[in-house]
């Protein structure tokens, strides 16, 4: 984690910080697609994503209907093993996707500015391990991405 956080500290662009966040996220969680999501407003805007497949970025969701949403309201990480059994995912959304799994963590400065998540093609029980460093990379992301606050869509109803 230390050569990640390096990495965000050099970090040139808000894109730049995506891409090694997604990235760390997929690999280190051995996860099939992780996104970045960021508060736009009272939307989530899933900014950048590196996924088996495509799944929502350059897309935007009610904050309010949004499992990313839910984790910055709530302040908290969230861990479900399986999406279709859950009443706070929105169905719809996922349906055509592969996603079965997933962790979200949300970043925050101290306020909500986003979340990272990582999801699972199957069945999976994120560890603590596995919470722990989502949580630690949120931590180093929100750091990174705080140096480029023109770069970041408007903080919505979550820090009013």
């Amino acid at each position: 984690m230390s050569e990640t956080m390096e990495r965000l500290a050099g970090a040139a662009t808000v894109e730049e910080v995506q891409r090694i966040v997604r990235t760390t996220a997929r690999s280190s969680l051995a996860a099939h697609g992780a996104t970045v999501v960021l508060l736009d407003g009272d939307l989530c805007y899933y900014a950048d994503e590196d996924s088996m497949s495509p799944l929502w970025k350059g897309q935007r969701f009610p904050a309010v209907n949004c499992i990313s949403g839910w984790a910055m309201r709530n302040r908290q990480t969230v861990a479900i093993r399986d999406i279709r059994l859950d009443s706070r995912i929105p169905q719809e959304a996922y349906r055509p996707t592969f996603v079965r799994s997933l962790v979200i963590s949300p970043i925050l400065r101290p306020d909500p500015i986003g979340a990272i998540g990582c999801y699972w093609a199957v069945p999976h029980s994120a560890t603590p391990a596995e919470v722990r460093t989502l949580e630690a990379l949120a931590i180093s992301a929100g750091e990174a991405l705080e140096r480029f606050p023109e770069g970041l869509p408007a903080r919505g109803f979550l820090s009013r």
